[in-house]
């Protein structure tokens, strides 16, 4: 077991954890049922170009999220793209800039433009009054982001959306079996996405899926991803090669067939987190709406250094020299990383201070109890001695 070392070294101690726990590591699966999926779908000798096993987890991907329609992609940034292609999308896209970098990716690989709005300081969601101020003549959608799984003002964007005649996407990444006013996550907006990369609660290695009530747009995007083909009238993107292999389809639907049991486990992490850290001064874990479905795969806390005397980042140092593999999720905002800032410099000072305090802690199915206990232990400790290490490293600056 290792020491910390630098500024850690003033918290002392050696680590807590003989292994290391992680945020994203993959759910437990049955092993046995995806090999015999996986030994299926090779004595079929059919193993991709939307294949039986594809299509069935579009329809259990489908019947999860409420809707008609769902088309199985290779990932979830392809398939935001494809949405921009199926709804002839041009000019600027609004979206949150507190959001991982796929969301800006994904349109302004395909040559759109992102306009980035600031965030509810309160939610970590898009504000709608942000967008409507930024909706003008060369506006083509709007996206918003289910962060960490909490469905954004869907209600409000959804009439901004109509008044102005504009498509509307949810990258709900985050949001599989997740709800907002009883309704599932899947069936707001004009369409939206799911990631089911591997360090999503359900996963198919890579992969993802788009998801709608508009039978006509998922068939062009159905097209879209197998190089165009079935689109008579043509497509001036032409088309990609967009979708799922079999193999990524084995894995995903034998993820669903676990992904109740992967929830329970969730809760209960992060209800054990939250009780753990309810009397901490400066550290708040970021709630879910209560009566709504959730998946709970994130448990994310707010860091605040003036109550705490420890920043986001030496609690995270903290944390890792002690095996705890906590991340920022997500810093520094879009807006603030390349190519973005020196191509439209803004300030969004709700995004900016909620990527300098949010930490995610590991969880799912791989860390215990015990885990959780040792890791809030850590906290309270980095956190009762913040204000000594804070004054301690100022006074060697001073020097």
């Amino acid at each position: 077991m290792k020491r910390a070392v630098g500024d850690l070294a003033l918290f002392g101690g050696r680590s807590a954890f003989l292994q290391p726990v992680y945020v994203g590591r993959p759910h437990h699966i049955d092993r046995a049922r995806l090999f015999d999926r996986m030994n299926w779908a090779l004595d079929n000798q059919w193993l991709t170009n939307g294949g039986p096993l594809a299509l069935e987890f579009e329809d259990r991907v489908a019947e999860i999220a409420g809707v008609r329609s769902c088309v199985s992609t290779c990932n979830a940034t392809t398939g935001l793209q494809l949405l921009f292609h199926a709804a002839e999308v041009t000019g600027e896209v609004i979206m949150p800039s507190l959001t991982f970098a796929a969301t800006a990716h994904a349109a302004r690989w395909i040559g759109l433009e992102p306009v980035f709005v600031d965030v509810d300081p309160l939610t970590g969601g898009v504000d709608p009054d942000e967008v409507a101020a930024r909706i003008g003549h060369d506006t083509g959608a709007i996206v918003g982001v289910h962060l960490w799984g909490r469905p954004c003002a869907v209600d409000e964007l959804e009439k901004l959306a109509a008044e102005h005649g504009l498509p509307l996407f949810f990258d709900a990444a985050h949001a599989i079996g997740c709800s907002h006013a009883g309704r599932p996550v899947g069936g707001f907006g004009t369409a939206e996405v799911f990631s089911f990369h591997a360090t999503k609660v359900v996963n198919g290695f890579e992969g993802g899926a788009i998801v709608s009530d508009d039978d006509e747009l998922l068939r062009r995007v159905r097209a879209l991803h197998n190089f165009g083909i079935g689109l008579p009238e043509g497509h001036p993107a032409g088309g990609t090669n967009g979708k799922m292999s079999e193999a990524s389809a084995a894995m995903a639907l034998t993820s669903l067939d676990s992904f109740p049991a992967a929830v329970r486990h969730n809760h209960d992490n992060f209800a054990f987190y939250r009780a753990e850290l309810a009397d901490l001064p400066g550290i708040t874990v970021v709630p879910h709406e209560p009566g709504e479905a959730h998946n709970y795969q994130y448990v994310v806390v707010l860091v605040d250094e003036e109550r705490t005397g420890i920043g986001r980042d030496l609690l995270m140092r903290v944390l890792r020299a002690e095996n705890a593999m906590a991340k920022p999720y997500f810093s520094p905002a879009c807006h603030e990383l390349e190519p973005y800032r020196s191509r439209r410099s803004v300030r969004l000072p709700h995004s900016e201070r909620l990527a300098a305090r949010a930490l995610a802690l590991p969880t799912g199915s791989v860390v215990s109890r015990e885990d959780i206990r040792r890791i809030c232990n850590v906290i309270r400790l980095a956190v009762t001695h913040g204000h000594e290490v804070s004054a301690r490293r100022q006074k060697g600056a001073g020097a």
